[in-house]
């Protein structure tokens, strides 16, 4: 038995299969293992896929993209008002309902999405030789009930059998088996192309190139022949003007996961791997800023990010089928932690104890904590000592194993001592401390060997 699974993307559509106990995206007929989620109409037929994404320079005003922004919402919707003003197809409504208007005649979004989910029963069809309809369609995480029960609907509509919708994070999970604006410059021509729709899909489609060339080099050339008015436009783009440009875009991404990481009250610390999904993350200042945030976590990304959830989803197709011997259980994975609390002690600004956990007990090894001490100003040498936690009080000198003096500091009247303490816990217990004094760069460093 087999099973398909299929991402609706914003721009672009993908379908998996499951066969024989693996998942694997499979070519469409022009041998593309990713279709353009782009529909052109006529009068005698509809086109889905590269062609229509080709043709839509002369056919803007009949050419659908984007459809699943639109999927589910009403006129009222934010998300819906924005795609209607940015729009090249009329988009009216009718009986409470969006429509496209497109040679006179109204086509519904669930229309369009219709025929995209054609093609990818189409292309996983003829990759099994079988006409094989059960299916798991992703959706967005923050997807409402009216758009996935239209998502839901244009894939029925198309032929298949929906087993299941799931959210693109899991699809990406299970994919690795976890858990079962820019700057006006100066100018050569003096025209303005903004108004001009075919000129600007010209050159959006010369930029979608040049944007994928980036990924993997350094520099890319974006070309466009007789772009307006009989003029070559030709611009050499580096990788750091691009990373330059979209830099707004990538910090909304890591606030995303900031955001995420305080509202699941979780730090960088507790996450142990990183699934990359979606096109966008082929960007390599996209991968780093992402790895600033986990430095000691692995990013996978050995799957292509931009087949990471068709591949998920056909997974959980071939789980629910109950045909295939699916365990997605890893093998059991012994992870060293810490015993018991790990505490520094220091003092305050008026001079008073303070102790901060820095690794609570459970923490997986191994771990790095980095913190900054503040001590009175009119003091030359300051004292840190390292607790662990007996079940008794902290302060017991029975919990101390460690401490750590730092001498000769510059005497301040007005201030205080700012003493950066950098502790790393290795898998076998072993705690290596550095404490420097950010003045005056003196650093004492040692190293225990059993911190039990």
């Amino acid at each position: 038995m087999a099973a398909i699974g299929v991402h609706l993307g914003a721009t672009c559509a993908c379908a998996a299969i499951y066969k024989d106990g693996r998942a694997d995206v499979v070519a469409n007929d022009a041998g593309d293992r990713v279709t353009p989620a782009v529909v052109a109409f006529s009068e005698s037929e509809e086109v889905v896929g590269l062609a229509a994404k080709q043709s839509r320079v002369r056919n803007v005003a009949s050419t659908v993209v984007k459809v699943k922004q639109l999927l589910g919402r009403s006129s009222g919707d934010p998300q819906a008002e924005k795609y209607i003003s940015e729009s090249k197809c009329s988009v009216i409504e009718k009986n409470g309902k969006l429509h496209y208007e497109i040679d006179n005649k109204l086509i519904s979004p669930e229309d369009v999405a219709k025929l995209i989910f054609s093609k990818m029963k189409e292309t996983a069809q003829s990759a099994l030789g079988s006409d094989v309809n059960d299916v798991v369609i992703t959706v967005p995480f923050d997807f409402g009930e009216n758009q996935k029960n239209a998502l839901g609907e244009a894939a029925a509509a198309a032929g298949f059998n929906v087993m299941r919708l799931i959210h693109e994070p899991s699809a990406a999970l299970l994919a690795y088996g976890i858990g079962q604006d820019s700057p006006t410059g100066k100018r050569s021509c003096k025209h303005d192309i903004r108004g001009n729709p075919r000129a600007m899909m010209k050159l959006m489609n010369s930029a979608d190139v040049a944007k994928h060339s980036l990924s993997t080099l350094g520099s890319a050339n974006c070309f466009v022949d007789s772009l307006y008015d009989g003029l070559d436009f030709d611009c050499n783009v580096s990788r750091a003007r691009f990373e330059l440009i979209c830099f707004p875009l990538f910090n909304k991404c890591i606030e995303a996961i900031k955001k995420l990481l305080e509202q699941v009250e979780f730090t960088a610390d507790d996450i142990n791997k990183v699934v990359l999904c979606g096109g966008s993350a082929r960007i390599p200042k996209l991968q780093q800023l992402i790895k600033d945030i986990f430095p000691t976590v692995e990013l996978l990304n050995s799957i292509p990010p931009d087949e990471v959830i068709p591949i998920g989803a056909a997974i959980e197709a071939g789980i629910l089928l109950g045909k295939e011997n699916l365990s997605l259980e890893d093998e059991a994975l012994l992870i060293e932690c810490s015993a018991r609390d790990i505490l520094l002690k220091g003092v305050d600004e008026s001079g008073a104890d303070k102790f901060t956990v820095l690794f609570p007990s459970g923490t997986p090894l191994p771990a790095r904590r980095q913190h900054t001490l503040h001590a009175p100003g009119n003091t030359s040498s300051v004292c840190l000592e390292l607790y662990e936690s007996l079940g008794k009080s902290p302060l017991s000198e029975e919990g101390k194993f460690a401490q750590i003096v730092l001498q000769d500091l510059d005497k301040k009247e007005d201030g205080l001592h700012d003493i950066l303490t950098v502790l790393t816990m290795k898998r076998d217990g072993s705690l290596h401390v550095t404490c420097t004094d950010q003045d005056t760069g003196k650093c004492e460093i040692i190293t225990v060997e059993v911190a039990s």
